[in-house]
């Protein structure tokens, strides 16, 4: 495998570093403990460009190409996840419908105003009886005149509490369903008959926020179709490849924290006289969580490359996503097992990581829907 990278790439690439060790990570804590991300943190991530990653030049995002991304969401890895799920919740999947196949008009009216993040983005497709399932949605839309009118419900919608663009699937044909009967729609916050309940309490994540997004007799122009109507899952299917490969690149990021954090404390905390780093039970943890981090980082890196050739990558990024979750709920489990009881205490970082990486195995596809995908693939392949 050969990746290019610019050097123009490579110097923002220590610009994130920098700015994540050293800006974003002494406020971790602080978005822990109330919940909360400051305004100041997303004020610079809107400086520096973050949230028009996956946004064209053209539009007034930086136009990163999948490689890009993966580098630049390895780096936001690094410090706490609730942070990067803003960011990359809008510039992953919140983006790419619009950016990929909405119209010349509706690029030209949302993507400006999304580059700069005045305009938060977010994906909405899971409903109470469609997770895994994602054909069985039961939100539809009928025409009527020149608009659509959806209802339904959406959960777990990533950043819908604070939204301001919703991707929305709906089915517009129920015989067809899945094959050609289900559509996407940018809907508007503001568009009346849109309803956002009550912000999720979860186990992790804080300051990231997940809510249900209700619609009722939701008015929608028909000119905020993305995409053909009835093409809708398979668009969606297509936006969550890209996007789990940049969920793959974010648990990349923290498995590196995670060893850097494990190894610098297994060198200061001794026992017995000598520091617990001379012990070969936490050398080969050490050994373990970086090998599998590099395995995880090329897998990721693969799938990106194969994006940018313009390739199918359906099996890839599934594999990504795949391999990366759980390497790095194994990565926190050791890292706190380094720790010892000091690593099962909330203001100490690892038991942040340790209870964010479990989502990772769910959202944007469960784990084991990544294998069916997989299996499927080698299957038609082989």
């Amino acid at each position: 495998m050969t990746v290019t990278v610019t050097d123009e790439l490579l110097q923002m690439k220590v610009m994130i570093k920098s700015f994540v060790d050293n800006e974003v990570e002494p406020y971790a804590q602080q978005i822990e403990d109330e919940d909360a991300i400051p305004q100041h943190l997303i004020d610079k991530a809107k400086g520096l460009g973050l949230f028009g990653m996956s946004i064209p030049e053209e539009y007034g995002g930086i136009g990163l190409n999948a490689v890009g991304k993966t580098i630049i969401l390895e780096q936001l890895g690094r410090t706490h996840n609730g942070y990067v799920s803003l960011i990359s919740a809008h510039t992953g999947i919140g983006s790419t419908g619009i950016v990929k196949l909405g119209s010349e008009n509706l690029k030209q009216k949302y993507l400006p105003e999304m580059a700069q993040g005045n305009k938060i983005a977010a994906f909405a497709l899971s409903e109470p009886g469609a997770g895994s399932d994602a054909t069985n949605l039961s939100t539809y839309a009928e025409k009527n005149g020149g608009n659509w009118v959806l209802n339904g419900t959406k959960h777990f919608i990533t950043n819908a509490p604070v939204a301001d663009i919703f991707t929305v699937f709906a089915v517009t044909d129920k015989e067809r369903g899945a094959k050609g009967g289900i559509t996407a729609f940018l809907v508007e916050r503001d568009f009346p008959g849109l309803i956002i309940g009550k912000k999720d309490k979860k186990m992790g994540l804080r300051g990231s926020y997940t809510a249900q997004v209700i619609f009722e007799n939701c008015i929608v122009p028909e000119e905020n179709v993305i995409g053909e109507v009835g093409l809708g899952y398979i668009n969606a299917l297509k936006i969550l490849g890209e996007g789990r490969v940049g969920l793959a690149a974010r648990a990349v990021g923290s498995c590196d924290k995670l060893v850097e954090l494990s190894a610098s404390y297994a060198k200061e905390r001794v026992q017995f006289g000598e520091p617990i780093a001379n012990n070969q039970a936490i050398q080969w943890m050490l050994a373990d969580m970086a090998t599998e981090t590099e395995a995880a980082r090329t897998l990721t890196m693969m799938a990106a490359e194969k994006i940018d050739g313009g390739k199918k990558v359906i099996k890839e990024a599934a594999m990504a996503k795949l391999y990366a979750s759980e390497v790095f709920n194994k990565v926190a489990d050791k890292a706190v097992q380094i720790h010892g009881g000091i690593g099962y205490i909330g203001e100490f970082p690892v038991e942040r990581f340790y209870r964010d990486a479990r989502i990772t195995k769910i959202y944007e596809g469960t784990n084991e829907i990544q294998r069916l995908i997989i299996a499927r693939r080698i299957l038609v392949e082989n």
